[in-house]
This record gives structure tokens, C-alpha cells and sequence, in this order.
């Protein structure tokens, strides 16, 4: 199996298994994926989920082996990035919060498929590489979106263009990620932030996550309208009922995750 799945109590470990290859992204990973998010997905106490890396490495992106030239000329390299695309599309799109801990290396469509999660988090020892320009190629699984969003234009280009090892901590510096944690810690603390996560309003965390999303292209206006919206239907959730009494009632509030 090149992912493997692991079931917590409110969540789900899922981990890309392909050690010896320091889990390079191939077709059968990509369909082992998306099947691990739609049954993550279609779980009902799934409440959370920690994507993570087997071995020393995290993900070092497109294993080239697949795509390579050939004497039948160039491969279709759109066509492998429908698969990519499909993949970035559902991650982000989970209704549920998504925890990378990246272990290691985060290479090329590794790194972006890292940075797609909701909170990452990193080992000090490892680096996000957009490594695409050693190759000939552009950032994709969402690089070219996500880098300037989170580092600024500056940053995103000279990432990309010059395509260096950025260490965890100053990716943490930057804004690119969370957190970096020592290495030692590291699943300690994702483990213990996905646990968190799991028992949380889990519908007012979908519907933040959109809002944030939608952010990014809207105006002001089309945005206070949107949080309008989003609010009414979070409004009318057990979770925010629960959320109320607790307060009141001077508690912790003990939240379902559903929709109604």
C-alpha cells in the first residue's frame, strides 16, 4: 500500500508509504489518496486529519520515473496534472481540518501538497523545496496560488525562480507555515493538534475554512455578505447551541460536529 491509514479517536493518521523513494508522488499514491480523503470524508466521526510522511523524508514530490522522456518523445505533462489538480481540489476542499507534519524533505508538488493543509507543522531538520526550475518546469499542485498568498510576491519569485532548500524555522518565520517543532516532538504535537481539532466545532470550522478561501478574490462587500451568511448557517448548528450553554454555564462545551 503506498498510503496508509491509521484510526484515532475523532480523527484519522493518513501517511504516504512510499519510504524508499522518500515517498515520490505516483499514480497509484494519487488514487490511494483521494480514496483515503473520500473515506475520511464520508465518516461521520472523522473530525479531523493528519497527513504525514513514512521514513525520512515527507514527500519529494513527482516521482519522475512515471514521467519520464522517452523515445517516444515528450510525456503529456497536463495530462499528469489533471491528477494533481483533482487532488489539490478535494484537500482543500475537505469539510473537516487537515494537519501536515512534515517530517522531512517537502520537494516540488510535496511542498505544495504540504502547504494546500490547514496547519502545518515541521521538523526543525526540514526544508520545503520548490524544485521545479531544476527541471525546467513551474511550481503546480497549487504553487503558483499558494506561495505569493502566504510569502508575498517577493519571496513566492525568488523561491521559485531560484528553487533553495528553505528551512523550517524561517518557513515558519515567513508565514509559510505554522510551527516548526523539534524533531523528536514533532508527531507528539501534531497528534495532540488533530486531537484538538477533533472535538471542535466542526461545522463552524468547514464554513471558516470557505470564508477564508473565498477571501482571497472577493471585495469587501461580497465578503461582509458572505460572513453573513456563513454565520446564519453556524448559527443554526447544535454546536453553537452547545457552544452558548456552555458559557453560560461556565463549562467546557462538549461539541458534536453536526450539522444538525
Amino acid at each position: 500500500m503506498t498510503i496508509l491509514v491509521e484510526q484515532r479517536q475523532g480523527y484519522r493518521q493518513v501517511t504516504l508509504n512510499r519510504p524508499d523513494r522518500l515517498n515520490a508522488l505516483n499514480t497509484a499514491m494519487h488514487g490511494e489518496l483521494i480514496a483515503a480523503l473520500d473515506a475520511a470524508e464520508a465518516d461521520e466521526d472523522c473530525r479531523a486529519l493528519l497527513l504525514t510522511g513514512a521514513g525520512r523524508g515527507f514527500c519529494a514530490g513527482q516521482d519522475l520515473g512515471d514521467v519520464a522522456v522517452t523515445g517516444h518523445g515528450p510525456p503529456d505533462l497536463g495530462a499528469t496534472l489533471e491528477r494533481y489538480n483533482s487532488l489539490v481540489r478535494k484537500l482543500r476542499g475537505l469539510a473537516l481540518p487537515v494537519v501536515c507534519a512534515v517530517n522531512g524533505v517537502a520537494a516540488g508538488a510535496g511542498a505544495n501538497l504540504a502547504l494546500c493543509c490547514d496547519i502545518v507543522l515541521a521538523a526543525r531538520s526540514a526544508n520545503f523545496i520548490q524544485a521545479f526550475a531544476r527541471i525546467g518546469l513551474i511550481p503546480d499542485c497549487g504553487g503558483t496560488w499558494l506561495l505569493p498568498r502566504l510569502v508575498g510576491a517577493a519571496r513566492a519569485r525568488a523561491l521559485a525562480i531560484l528553487a533553495e532548500p528553505l528551512p523550517a524555522e524561517r518557513a515558519a518565520e515567513w508565514g509559510l507555515i505554522w510551527q516548526a517543532v523539534d524533531d523528536e516532538r514533532l508527531m507528539e504535537t501534531a497528534h495532540a493538534l488533530a486531537a484538538r481539532l477533533a472535538v471542535q466545532a466542526t461545522q463552524g470550522i468547514a464554513l471558516t475554512k470557505r470564508a477564508l478561501d473565498a477571501s482571497e478574490t472577493n471585495t469587501l462587500d461580497r465578503q461582509l455578505d458572505l460572513e453573513r451568511d456563513f454565520q446564519a448557517a453556524a448559527g443554526r448548528t447544535p454546536d453553537y447551541a452547545e457552544g452558548v450553554r456552555a458559557f453560560l454555564e461556565k463549562r467546557a462545551p462538549v461539541f458534536t460536529g453536526h450539522k444538525g
